[in-house]
């Protein structure tokens, strides 16, 4: 395991291939190896035979000179001859000693005789030839038109894609045990950020562990550092509350006329507003607090109700009761801003609550501008202000939406915004239902 390490990805890569090429030359070697002890079907060997032995005969007693005229006669279409005095032995491609002990099987003339057998180019139309030495010296060449002798049946075709089959699946399991580290590596990256930092175990080649080891490094600063901006963000908010209230009590003993103490207490009270809206998204993104399990009906009633109490334009419809799992506080903060937005906007809202199989389904409608198509997304992004559809003087810091779109992610919900065909816009939040 420690040899292993001392190589690189590149280097493992290379060996792979130089395994796989190996076991491709071994196979090669095999498959030559197998061509030499190829045999004909039974019928093409005793026909291969048989005109060996009548062909001799025929050779042997006829005068030399006319020993190749003799030869040219006894071809046929699918097994030629040809007479050579000299009794040159020809040398072909491979050497075929399984069909020659076939065929000299066939014909027990030819058990002593000094018959070769090689393959012709693939170019040549003739598959095997051969040659007989007769006992005179002569040589009695022969080629044979046998295409039944490399029949490419469908084992043949089998045997032939066999080793290349198998080269494929060992070269993609090595690649894949090599690359294993990296896929890890990938699915941690997605969760960075979401929770406290899950390390993962350095392994693999030496570029893949030096990549985890920063992986992880990366990851602890990410953590830390949203962790010190959380702390901050929230010291911020706690800190400038005091100040607000001394501010507030001292405008209350200034004297001043009444005009300016509105103006004051609204600036001072919008303040107080982005404070609270900051430290609510802040808050928000805390997974780690426990679920517990609630009435979403009477929670959105109770909040509607409270609305209209203050006699503001709010209505509630659908059950009575529905129960869910979720944190109660993020909950009611998320539910609260989509009701305030509504009365705020458009001076009213509509809200209803029903249940839709297994999940819970709450929508708030209001007669207001509503939201640009082409700015949908926009709204759901902290500090994002739609200036143009809201108007210039509303207060707070853009953060209604992403509050409430962070509460409900936590809880595994769904946020959906579209705007009403007789205008207005339409919210619909979904969340899972409390199982029995």
């Amino acid at each position: 395991m420690k040899f292993s390490r001392r190589f690189g990805l590149p280097e493992r890569l290379l060996a792979i291939l130089l395994l796989v090429a190996g076991v491709d030359f071994a196979a090669n070697i095999l498959l030559f190896d197998r061509a030499s002890q190829f045999a004909l079907r039974e019928d093409d060997a005793a026909r291969v035979a048989e005109h060996l032995v009548i062909a001799s005969r025929i050779i042997e007693d006829t005068s030399p000179a006319d020993r190749a005229r003799v030869a040219r006669d006894l071809s046929t279409s699918r097994f030629s001859l040809e007479w050579q005095s000299s009794g040159h032995k020809p040398v072909g491609s491979t050497e075929l000693g399984g069909l020659r002990k076939q065929i000299v099987q066939q014909g027990s003339r030819h058990n002593h005789a000094d018959l070769r057998l090689h393959l012709h180019p693939s170019g040549s139309p003739a598959k095997i030839a051969g040659s007989v030495q007769l006992p005179d010296g002569s040589a009695l060449k022969f080629r044979t038109y046998a295409s039944s002798a490399w029949t490419l049946s469908n084992g043949r075709i089998v045997m032939l894609l066999l080793p290349s089959l198998v080269l494929v699946v060992l070269a993609w399991a090595l690649f894949r045990a090599t690359l294993a580290p990296l896929r890890t590596l990938v699915r941690a990256s997605r969760t960075v950020g979401a929770g406290s930092p899950e390390p993962i175990a350095e392994q693999g080649t030496g570029e893949v562990r030096e990549l985890i080891a920063a992986f992880n490094q990366m990851q602890q600063r990410i953590h830390q550092s949203m962790t010190d901006r959380t702390q901050s963000m929230l010291a911020i908010g706690h800190d400038l509350r005091t100040p607000l209230a001394r501010m507030q009590l001292r405008l209350e003993r200034a004297g001043l006329d009444s005009e300016t103490v509105n103006d004051m207490t609204t600036d001072l009270g919008e303040m107080r507003h982005m404070l609270e809206s900051l430290q609510a998204f802040v808050e928000t993104g805390g997974s780690r607090l426990r679920a517990d399990r609630i009435d979403v009906a009477v929670m959105t009633q109770t909040l509607v109700d409270t609305a209209a109490d203050d006699g503001r334009d709010a209505t509630f419809d659908g059950l009575e009761t529905l129960e869910i799992m979720a944190r109660p506080v993020s909950l009611r903060r998320a539910l609260s801003n989509l009701i305030e937005n509504a009365l705020h906007y458009a001076g009213n809202v509509h809200v209803t609550v029903r249940r839709d199989g297994d999940m819970a389904e709450i929508t708030f409608e209001d007669n207001g501008p509503g939201i640009p198509p082409e700015r949908m997304d926009d709204v759901l992004q902290p500090f994002v202000r739609l200036d143009t559809a809201r108007g210039r003087d509303t207060p707070g810091m853009g953060l209604g939406l992403p509050i409430v779109n962070r509460a409900i992610a936590l809880e595994n919900g769904v946020l959906q915004l579209r705007n009403r065909e007789q205008g207005g816009l339409c919210v619909t939040v979904r969340l899972p239902c409390a199982t029995s």
